[in-house]
């Protein structure tokens, strides 16, 4: 019996991004081989967004721009982006991410879970700094938004940003896992 191929792109060439995503739809689809493949596609927004707001337009930019780059031959069955922001809440500063799922002519949104920010990480990036060159600073590493990122480094590696946008892909894939029972927004 052959296996499905399921063709998958995201928006990013970061691993991390690339890697949860093929977690993802490995966990959805456990009798699907998944090939995936990243390419650059920007955002639209801030490099280190700022609001809720421009964290979720530069999700579903990234998403549109693989949408509309690809030829007939290199289509891919699901299109991710994964974009990365920080807010500053009721509670205090926190990071997070929108995650953009493009599927047909289906657009599937999603966010992950929230992380608290340290006061001094928040205002390094209000003064212009991306997140994770403040926590290589901080914590004294070396290029960690490819690795762990901050939420590995702040909970002492008992989650990481792969395993934080894995789990928001496969929340986020519900809509288009059951497509017959969401089909209203409210």
């Amino acid at each position: 019996m052959q296996q499905n191929i399921i063709k998958i792109t995201v928006g990013s060439q970061n691993p991390v991004k690339i890697n949860a995503a093929t977690n993802a739809m490995a966990q959805l689809f456990p009798d699907s081989i998944i090939e995936a493949s990243g390419m650059d596609a920007p955002s639209g927004v801030a490099a280190q967004p700022m609001t809720d707001k421009d964290t979720r337009q530069g999700a579903i930019n990234r998403v549109r721009y693989c949408q509309q780059q690809v030829q007939q031959d290199t289509q891919a069955d699901y299109y991710f982006a994964m974009e990365g922001g920080v807010d500053c809440f009721d509670f205090g500063p926190a990071t997070f991410a929108y995650i953009a799922i493009g599927h047909k002519d289906q657009l599937a949104i999603g966010r992950s879970a929230i992380l608290p920010l340290p006061m001094q990480v928040y205002r390094a990036l209000e003064a212009g700094e991306e997140l994770g060159h403040v926590m290589d600073r901080l914590f004294n590493t070396i290029n960690i938004k490819q690795k762990g990122g901050a939420i590995g480094l702040l909970t002492h590696g008992h989650a990481t940003r792969e395993s934080n946008y894995t789990q928001a892909i496969i929340l986020a894939m519900a809509p288009l896992l059951n497509p017959d029972i969401y089909v209203q927004n409210c």
